[in-house]
């Protein structure tokens, strides 16, 4: 008998055809395997228990980096005399519905041949093999071959000709297979010469000679390293040179922000963090991102990373050597020095600005920031940073949290769920524009979703160039057109002025979704909860349909309608002059105090940070006097924010989200000794107001933070008691609109969910009263995944035209 089989999913250039081949021969089977625009074309021949087994087998042993979408099966015709089975050339075509692998990180067969003086690719810094090294950040198109890559420019040689067509050989048509003779090359530019310009600064025999020595040397001596990594350049210094990091951080105008560090292995970052073994899993995994792990706090001080790492944590954003580059200069530095080796591996970009791509680029607008170059010819088409990740500690076998999606993940898409829609190929490609920070888009195609690489904050030109090109980038390599498009329901964000522009250019309709209600979809549509759930949205901004700020909300939400409503909020309070506010908390803190009918100055904050001047404070009483300048916000973010400032931890921001993760790490330190049990909660009054919306008192949560500090209460444990109180008080909330309407999924999501003790104690809290609560674990729960929920309400939009509801539907 004879069978096809059409493969979907992610299943070209993973090595998958050369798995087919050995199975078949393995089975005594005839045909073949191709690439077409549909996913993986096989045909079989033999006996009937041979093609059953056969099939059991495609679906039971995959590749490492292969992902199944579907499998189509059909009977065919025998075919008279075959007895080989071979594997053809690729086939594509317009509408195509392959998957483009993200990158992977470097395997350990290949790391095994780079460091083996026997070996050919001894020492050669791009070796990659089918099961690891760069894919979609050098595809130009599908189906996913060398000619359609930035590695067309390189011929094979003989010797990588002969892997590279030998299906038994793991670099079977390995589409960035290279080696020293035929492939991609290093140099280093110093600053002399990256000033000079010209020809001197590419890869000259002067600048190619010990290139990655010249670059280890530089590093060992405190200096600064632009290197061309794998999605976009990276700044590079020695971790454990206090001098360098500061300079690193004054060039990049970065007082306080965390940086990440880049360990040699696992052994390097266990020697300065808590590995547990969820994180070591993550970091040593294909996609390794940086994992943000609880420093070690048993340390030595000579032997402790510099705290101006992350100044305002106890936590360090760790990752392992991605690419056969960073190997190479961790082993150089091993050799020669550094026992384990740790750099600060951060983002090489000017302050607010994309990463930079290209040699000619990165030479002009990375001069200022840095002391040299490590350049290689391997163009990069497409900018992705590193992804991050957050392991909670507890509960027990909790999911990973997404900060950051992309190197690794980026084009993997989000499954849709079934509810959606019968059939899959009906379903309207819809463009989520996402927010308006820590800005992603989304691309459905049929029960898929595509989320875009993290793109930033949308505040600079350059930033907003970026968006334009790697969505348009993903539509084409895609091959889809948007239906319709959807954006925040915020008028001055740079995504929706484009949606808005887009729209009214192709006669596309544009549907406008509150910003709260886009987080209650992402997580929903993620769970595959299509029916009437709630929603605990808890984030820092979000226009609300009454023209204020949100961000403390309880929503109602049934994506099969569409339909979705506000059931509750954390009580409004002011934001004294606005967005001043969002930059010094203690204008909040002040503005509650009074509320509450008590007095609080604001004093110098931590590490020598100055109290804010007289007349500032004076400023801030007339405005709350008058209300005047003082908009009000329901925000779990900004009532942190207070709170962080009340307790003297944080009276003015220098990043997105600095007053809060110091409150989180005060009440952290404290519970370390205590086992990190949720204290007992101070009881925060809920009641409904005339508006019928259920109400968390904040005000009263922040006078009993006063309180407790005036009373003598530690700060770790008055921080720690404010999250407990907190999370009971979101919970009750739940509760009491789930008993009213009979309903048990809660969704949580926005940006206050990264606070692990939040997204340890509220999820307990709702599950100890029988409730279900849904986390994120594939996009990330701040605005990073907003661009999902966009996506899918839009397709429910759609299909169900004028019957959908909502207080901002269209």
């Amino acid at each position: 008998m004879r069978r096809a089989f059409t493969a979907s999913g992610q299943v070209q250039g993973v090595g998958f055809r050369p798995f087919v081949w050995r199975l078949a021969r393995e089975g005594g089977l005839s045909g073949s395997v191709r690439n077409t625009a549909d996913g993986v074309r096989i045909e079989v021949q033999g006996a009937p228990a041979a093609i059953a087994a056969f099939g059991r087998r495609l679906r039971a042993e995959l590749p490492p980096l292969a992902q199944l979408a579907g499998l189509d099966e059909a009977e065919l015709a025998p075919v008279p005399g075959e007895t080989e089975f071979r594997i053809l050339e690729s086939e594509g075509r317009a509408g195509h519905t392959v998957l483009v692998s993200p990158d992977v990180a470097v395997c350990e067969d290949c790391l095994a041949e780079m460091r083996d003086p026997a070996d050919r690719r001894f020492g050669y810094v791009f070796t990659n093999c089918t099961n690891c090294g760069p894919r979609f950040t050098i595809t130009r198109s599908i189906p996913y071959d060398r000619a359609v890559t930035s590695m067309a420019c390189f011929p094979l040689c003989p010797a990588c000709a002969a892997e590279y067509a030998d299906p038994a050989d793991r670099r079977f048509h390995a589409q960035p297979i290279a080696c020293p003779e035929c492939g991609p090359r290093l140099w280093y530019v110093d600053a002399a010469t990256a000033a000079r310009g010209g020809e001197g600064t590419g890869p000259t025999p002067e600048n190619r000679a010990d290139a990655l020595a010249r670059a280890g040397r530089l590093l060992l001596d405190g200096g600064i390293l632009a290197l061309k990594g794998l999605g976009g350049f990276q700044l590079l210094c020695n971790a454990r040179d206090a001098r360098a990091v500061a300079t690193v951080r004054a060039r990049k105008l970065r007082p306080h922000k965390a940086l990440a560090v880049m360990a040699a292995d696992l052994a390097a970052a266990a020697g300065v963090c808590r590995i547990s073994p969820q994180a070591a899993s993550l970091l040593s995994g294909p996609e390794k991102p940086i994992v943000i792990c609880p420093r070690r706090e048993d340390l030595p001080a000579e032997a402790a990373l510099p705290a101006l790492l992350a100044p305002d944590s106890g936590t360090v954003g760790l990752m392992l050597p991605y690419t056969p580059l960073h190997a190479a200069l961790c082993d150089w530095l091993a050799a020669h020095g550094e026992a384990a080796p740790l750099l600060v591996a951060t983002s090489g970009n000017p302050h607010g600005e994309p990463l930079c791509l290209g040699n000619r680029e990165a030479l002009a607008r990375l001069a200022p920031l840095t002391d040299a170059w490590l350049l290689h010819d391997r163009d990069i088409l497409v900018r992705v940073d590193d992804s991050v990740a957050l392991v909670p500690e507890t509960p027990a076998g909790s999911a990973p949290i997404p900060v950051r999606r992309a190197r690794g993940y980026v084009p993997r898409p989000v499954a849709l769920p079934e509810f959606l829609d019968a059939t899959a190929r009906e379903l309207p490609c819809v463009f989520g524009a996402g927010g308006g920070l820590k800005v992603t888009f989304c691309l459905t195609r049929g029960r898929e979703a595509f989320m875009g690489q993290h793109i930033g904050d949308l505040d600079a030109p350059a930033t907003l160039g970026f968006y334009d090109e790697a969505a348009a980038r993903l539509e084409a390599l895609l091959e889809v057109r948007p239906k319709a498009l959807v954006c925040d329901l915020h008028p001055d964000f740079p995504s929706s002025r484009r949606a808005e522009a887009r729209a009214r250019r192709e006669g596309l309709p544009l549907f406008r979704l509150q910003h709260h209600a886009a987080h209650a979809a992402a997580v929903l549509a993620e769970h595959g909860h299509g029916g009437p759930a709630l929603a605990l949205c808890l984030d820092g901004t979000g226009l609300g349909t009454d023209g204020t700020i949100w961000g403390g909300e309880l929503l109602f939400m049934d994506l099969r309608v569409p339909e979705w409503r506000r059931l509750g909020r954390l009580a409004p309070f002011a934001l004294p002059g606005g967005e001043a506010a969002i930059r010094e908390p203690w204008r909040i803190a002040r503005g509650l105090a009074r509320a509450a009918d008590m007095t609080w100055t604001p004093g110098p904050g931590r590490d020598g940070e100055a109290a804010p001047p007289a007349q500032a404070v004076a400023a801030v009483d007339a405005m709350l006097a008058r209300s005047f300048n003082c908009p009000r916000t329901s925000s779990c973010g900004r009532l942190f924010d207070a709170v962080s400032a009340a307790l003297g931890l944080c009276q003015a921001i220098t990043y997105e989200g600095q007053a809060a993760i110091r409150l989180e790490r005060a009440a952290g330190a404290w519970l370390a000794g205590r086992g990190g049990a949720m204290p007992a909660p101070w009881e925060v009054p809920l009641r409904e107001a005339d508006s019928g919306l259920l109400e968390l008192d904040g005000t009263a949560l922040f006078a009993a933070v006063l309180h407790a500090r005036r009373e003598g209460m530690p700060v770790g444990e008055a921080a720690a008691r404010f999250h407990a109180s907190l999370a009971r008080g979101f919970a009750a909330m739940a509760r009491g609109a789930a008993r009213r309407l009979g309903l048990r999924a809660v969704g949580l999501s926005g940006g206050s969910f990264l606070n692990l003790l939040l997204a340890a104690w509220l999820p307990a809290e709702l599950a100890a009263g029988d409730l279900v609560p849904l986390s994120h674990a594939l996009v990330p729960p701040g605005d990073g995944g907003l661009a999902l929920g966009q996506a899918v309400w839009g397709q429910r939009m759609l299909r169900a035209g004028a019957g959908a509801r909502g207080p901002e539907a269209r």
